[in-house]
Formats: C-alpha cells, sequence, structure tokens
C-alpha cells in the first residue's frame, strides 16, 4: 500500500481532489474534516466540542484527532493505498504521524502540496459557504482566522516534509481537472 498526505491551505481542494483520486486509484481516504463533521452529525460529545471549535476556525485537539487516524489506519489495512486530507495539520502532528507509521511498520510515500494565494481561499472558501451551507465557511473573520492558523502551524509542516524528501507542491489556482493532472503527473 501508498501512503500520501494530500496538503494545502483551507479551501485549495483537498476534497474534490481527494474524491477524483479515490476514484481513479481507489485509495482509502481519511479526511479528518469529514470524520469530524460525522462526529458532529452524529451530536456525540467529540461533535459537540469539535463543533465549538470549529465555528470559531480552532483546530481540534491532536490527542483527538490521532486517535481517530489511528483507528482508521487499523481498520482499513488493505488497498491500493491511503489518502490523508487534512492531517496533519502541525508538525506536532506530523511527529506523531511519522511514530504511529512506524509502530504499524507504515511510512508516508509523498505529501503532495496545492498551493494557492490567500485571496482565492477566500473566494473558494465563500463560494462553498453558499454551496454546502457550511456554518465555519461563511464569516470572514472565521476564514481569515482559518488562513492566519494555517499560515502559522500548518505551513511550517512543509520543511519537516522537504527534509525527508517527500514534499511535492503543485499550483493550486487551475481548474479541478487541470490540477487533477498535476496530482496524477506525481503519482
Amino acid at each position: 500500500m501508498k501512503y500520501y498526505i494530500l496538503f494545502g491551505p483551507p479551501g485549495a481542494g483537498k476534497g474534490t481532489q481527494a474524491q477524483k483520486l479515490v476514484e481513479k486509484y481507489n485509495f482509502h481516504h481519511v479526511s479528518t474534516g469529514e470524520l469530524l463533521r460525522n462526529e458532529i452529525r452524529q451530536g456525540t460529545e467529540l461533535g459537540r466540542q469539535a463543533a465549538a471549535l470549529i465555528e470559531k476556525g480552532n483546530l481540534v485537539p491532536d490527542e483527538i484527532v490521532v486517535g481517530m487516524i489511528r483507528n482508521e489506519l487499523i481498520q482499513h489495512n488493505q488497498g491500493t493505498g491511503f489518502l490523508f486530507d487534512g492531517f496533519p495539520r502541525t508538525t506536532a502532528q506530523a511527529e506523531t504521524l511519522d511514530s504511529l507509521m512506524r509502530e504499524l511498520n507504515l511510512q508516508i510515500d509523498a505529501v503532495i502540496a496545492l498551493h494557492l494565494p490567500d485571496e482565492m481561499i477566500f473566494e473558494r472558501i465563500q463560494h462553498r459557504a453558499e454551496i454546502e451551507g457550511r456554518k465555519d465557511d461563511a464569516d470572514r473573520a472565521t476564514i481569515q482566522n482559518r488562513i492566519d492558523t494555517y499560515h502559522g502551524k500548518t505551513e511550517p509542516i512543509i520543511d519537516f516534509y522537504r527534509k525527508q524528501g517527500k514534499y511535492q507542491e503543485i499550483d493550486g489556482t487551475g481548474t479541478i481537472d487541470e490540477v487533477f493532472e498535476k496530482i496524477t503527473a506525481l503519482l
């Protein structure tokens, strides 16, 4: 099995590209955002805690996210590959993921990063809010907090994976199909 991380700022199209990659390669898609939204929809205690944080544009604590990832790796240990979407989001999570992967005798094969300018991030997130009705995507201040959090806490992961020779960046400003072609060329 291959293990990939689809990386980029909020609104970069990670979820859309992940769906296309799953269809093409039959990867097991692990979207921490979707895992958390499922918890919120089900009204679990984790879901209520996560909802309060997400609505303010904050990240969910690492121990909750890592526990969900561990379960996914153990439960879905057969197939062509794994595609992480929205995880890791901090260097600490990246280090924890590497430790977890070593513990399970696995390793990340590549990090595929979608890059786009902040103003395009705003446009895409606001458009997504209109289409999907996501409260966490509707407020400009919340979007700015998410972008600031990405730049401050998530972007440092680039150096972590670059040092391992696993980081690959592509221009995420094209159409869905253009970006998809760039990703599949990397794979």
